[in-house]
């Protein structure tokens, strides 16, 4: 189907509940093997949580879908073991570049200072993702996947789920205390259970064309984002070019509403608009040709009694900005361990009432910054396109306008300054550090070896202890040993000020060698940060309380 990738074909498996026809129980289920449901399946394996997937499908995604993954996304695939040959695998970029015509009125960077092990994002095939997602789980025990299982039927009950499954060989039923929905855009579940979407549907039209070219397109070998408003090879629209893997290029037409969609996709359509813009003389394949439509929508919440809706099943947003894939990773990272909580009875169930409610407000800023976006892309009334227009026509010049430019506006990860889980701060604190925050990477030495804070934290609560070279700040062993044994644990992790031995502080101890964990997190001798288990911050002092710990862990489980 396509000439850069071969397909995978994962084998369908005949199971016992249909030759026993039994009701068989399972703590969770997990509905559909895209990148949503692969990385939460991970996740709670990690975590050491039985876990069955189920899919509909014997493959990976077909044709050109997810693309941009961003440093947050990335972080999370760390932590869930795929990091590395994502990064490997895929097109590393950090500036984009929008045009008015011909002429260049808008640069940003996306990772504008040093120090952070993750660019600020990288393209790659979903297809890639989701194949690397799948040999993941492979390794992991206690994960399931069953492919060509096609969920046919739910019915919610008090103490949990049942789901009827179709198979080659006929249906049978499973009984789950947790479903998971990570089924797609047009999830079936979620209509199964009369449950309903509220936002805007877009009238326009974009047509995607995926190329192989054999000459790079960027000059001096960068990689780069570029976007064109009014472009002389497609006047009166915009167009939107990202590299990807394999030497296949995506380009993004705007079309227009009234485009015929069938139409377009036809090889004598394409093939000319393509050709205006690289030139005549630089030879391309087509790869993948398709029209889409998009929508700016969310449930009105993620949490429905025992079913837990997550990634695009969830929300749905314009593909300007990078924001779907990447806020589903966002929504599967929020949810495991709250889940994995409430599943070993250290929380209670309404833990899992936050997950809804800080995912839907992640949800409400990504809907906000897509719909603007589009609304700047395909203006549909004269007034905002004559504002468009006076704005790209300022840019080239002028400062102010250059920041009212809005080519979509790139995923960046949620801060949850607003929830309930977040102890606030009772010192004084500098930087963007404050509970609710995503936490900051830094470059840190650990038993003699380079590497990144974020590694030493993550599926635990962890307490950042920052120290002097000499160990000052330093809690007591009897402290760090009263915190791991508590009923949710708490692992200590010191940070050692640059030019510390690696033997001070213990074998968990790491060193800012370079003093930005310190810069970032406004840290000095005695400062400690607690962060969730999703790596944000849930809590910080400028002196260390056991006691305020533990408050602040139990006010982070809800169980205070």
């Amino acid at each position: 189907m396509l000439s850069t990738y071969t397909y995978p074909t994962f084998a369908y498996r005949r199971v016992p509940e249909i030759d026993e026809a039994v009701v068989s129980r399972r703590p969770v289920i997990i509905v559909g093997a895209g990148p949503v449901g692969l990385a939460a399946a991970i996740d709670l394996a990690q975590l050491g949580q039985p876990v069955l997937l189920l899919d509909d499908d014997n493959t990976v995604s077909v044709g050109s879908r997810g693309l941009c993954y961003a440093k947050r996304s990335l972080e999370i695939l760390d932590r869930l073991g795929c990091g590395d040959p994502v990064v490997e695998r895929g097109v590393t970029w950090n500036i984009g570049r929008t045009f008015h015509r011909t002429e260049e009125v808008f640069r940003f960077d996306l990772l504008p200072e040093s120090g952070h092990r993750r660019p600020g994002m990288v393209n790659l095939q979903q297809y890639h993702l989701e194949e690397m997602l799948v040999r993941r789980a492979g390794e992991l025990p206690g994960l399931e996947l069953r492919w060509k299982h096609k969920v046919v039927d739910v019915a919610p009950r008090d103490d949990g789920v049942r789901v009827t499954v179709e198979t080659a060989d006929g249906r049978y039923a499973l009984d789950a205390d947790w479903l998971v929905v990570c089924d797609g855009a047009r999830s079936p579940i979620r209509r199964m259970m009369g449950l309903d979407m509220e936002g805007q549907v877009f009238r326009d039209r974009f047509l995607i064309a995926d190329v192989v070219l054999e000459q790079p397109l960027f000059p001096e070998g960068r990689t780069e984002r570029w976007f064109w408003f009014d472009p002389p090879f497609h006047p009166g629209q915009s167009v939107l070019l990202h590299r990807e893997a394999d030497d296949v290029w995506r380009i993004d037409f705007q079309l227009g509403w009234d485009a015929d969609p069938e139409e377009e996709k036809k090889e004598e359509r394409v093939v000319p608009r393509i050709r205006a813009m690289l030139g005549p003389g630089r030879p391309f394949e087509l790869e993948w040709v398709s029209v889409y439509t998009f929508q700016c929508r969310r449930m009105q919440k993620f949490r429905h009694g025992r079913v837990l809706f997550a990634g695009d099943a969830a929300h749905q947003v314009s593909p300007f900005g990078a924001r779907g894939a990447n806020s589903g990773l966002q929504d599967t990272d929020n949810l495991c361990w709250k889940l994995k909580l409430v599943i070993d009875g250290l929380a209670p169930g309404r833990l899992l009432d936050t997950y809804s409610d800080e995912r839907v407000a992640a949800a409400d800023e990504n809907l906000m910054n897509s719909t603007r976006s589009t609304d700047f892309i395909t203006p549909k009334s004269q007034v905002s396109k004559d504002f468009r227009n006076a704005v790209l026509g300022l840019a080239r010049d002028h400062a102010f306008a250059r920041a009212l430019v809005n080519s979509g506006r790139l995923s960046v990860p949620a801060h949850l300054s607003d929830s309930s889980l977040n102890t606030p701060d009772v010192d004084a604190f500098d930087g963007v550090m404050a509970p609710g925050a995503p936490m900051a990477d830094a470059p840190v030495r650990h038993a003699g070896r380079n590497g990144w804070l974020l590694d030493h934290a993550g599926d635990r609560f962890v307490l950042l202890a920052f120290a002097g070279a000499a160990g000052d700040g330093l809690p007591s062993r009897e402290v760090t040993a009263r915190l791991a044994d508590a009923r949710i644990p708490v692992s200590v992790v010191p940070v050692l000020a640059s030019g510390a031995d690696d033997g001070t502080g213990g074998a968990a101890a790491v060193i800012d060698r370079e003093g930005l964990a310190a810069q970032r997190y406004d840290a000095r001798p005695g400062t400690c940060v607690l962060l969730r288990p999703d790596q944000h911050v849930a809590a910080r002092w400028r002196q260390l309380d056991p006691a305020a710990v533990q408050a602040a862990v139990a006010r982070a489980t809800c169980t205070a």
